[in-house]
């Protein structure tokens, strides 16, 4: 996959464009992050769905490398507060991992991402934080 590609990616993910970025996924692809196992549509759209109905989040690409089999990215994942996201609404939707945000707050976390290709399509992904 060629930067320019994965740039198209990340801008359905800012646009919220959820059908947009699964189409980047190969059937059956695993996406799993920081306990949460997103290996469907439904899953991954239910998820970011309640995600972004509290924050406005956007990815900016530091770093990238390709291969055949591996993209790798690092980058810098902004989240700002739209409204309160407290830690008992996180707790209720089993997301207590995730950190509370208030309306106007902004986090920048640097994560480290990596996806597994086939045929130009994510397998899986996952990722860590700095």
């Amino acid at each position: 996959m060629e930067r320019a590609e994965y740039e198209h990616y990340v801008q359905a993910f800012n646009d919220r464009d959820y059908d947009k970025v699964l189409d980047f996924y190969a059937p059956g692809a695993r996406i799993g992050f920081f306990g949460i196992d997103l290996s469907d549509r439904d899953a991954f759209k239910r998820f970011y769905s309640f995600l972004h109905s509290y924050v406005k989040e956007s990815v900016v690409i530091e770093r990238f490398a390709s291969s055949d089999e591996l993209v790798a990215l690092e980058g810098i994942i902004r989240v700002e507060g739209l409204r309160d996201l407290t830690a008992d609404v996180l707790k209720a939707q089993g997301l207590a991992q995730f950190m509370p945000i208030a309306k106007g707050e902004v986090q920048n976390m640097r994560q480290y991402i990596h996806y597994h290709l086939a045929d130009g399509k994510f397998t899986s992904v996952g990722c860590t934080m700095a």
